[in-house]
């Protein structure tokens, strides 16, 4: 047999098996409804994964109280510090407040508070109500009262009248109606709110 009667033999087995097959239609249709059914599915899944992260969203908003930030963490359990600023309690006046002994610096009318003299020109309040001192020449004592608000009055005691410049706390003492102490200053005022003097703390 020649080479050309052995291909036209193949040729026409195979022409006979391809006839023998039987031809698979719809194929295309098939795949492009299989890739739109696939489509809807991935539309579907993509939907309701849209749908649950809003739900967690609304969820989580309304657990926080909508714009509220939440706190930070605090570190070993120990809740932090308010940084607003508290307020000083003012402590009454009493007559503890001026116990001590206090040196005229300023007293209306008196120019010469520095000049010298025989005794230190001083007042000294204690605790118990007394007040003692001298106005450089002379000795004094007393008794006073003080309110919770400042008001003030003095007694004057009975006392000796040298002659020389004295300081005049006797005259400050029955004028003054309310005193104050800030710090080491003691200041007294008259009924009508203006200053009568100034003390310095001394001891």
């Amino acid at each position: 047999m020649s080479n050309t009667d052995l291909e036209d033999d193949l040729r026409g087995t195979l022409d006979r098996a391809a006839a023998s097959v039987p031809q698979a239609t719809g194929l295309s249709d098939r795949a492009a409804t299989g890739a739109r059914q696939a489509r809807r599915r991935t539309w579907m899944v993509s939907g309701a994964a849209a749908v649950a992260v809003a739900a967690v969203a609304v969820t989580g908003f309304a657990l926080t109280g909508g714009n509220t930030p939440e706190q930070p963490p605090v570190a070993g359990g120990v809740a932090p510090q308010s940084t607003v600023p508290t307020t000083t309690a003012v402590q009454p006046m009493s007559a503890k407040t001026v116990a001590g002994t206090w040196r005229a610096t300023q007293i209306t009318g008196a120019k010469s508070l520095k000049a010298p003299r025989p005794d230190d020109p001083v007042l000294v309040f204690k605790a118990d109500g007394t007040w003692s001192g001298s106005d450089g020449c002379n000795p004094l004592q007393g008794t006073f009262t003080i309110g919770q608000r400042g008001e003030f009055a003095a007694k004057i005691g009975p006392q000796h009248m040298i002659g020389c410049d004295n300081v005049p706390h006797t005259g400050v003492l029955q004028s003054a109606k309310r005193i104050e102490v800030a710090g080491d200053t003691l200041t007294f005022t008259a009924a009508d709110g203006h200053e009568l003097a100034r003390y310095a703390r001394a001891g």
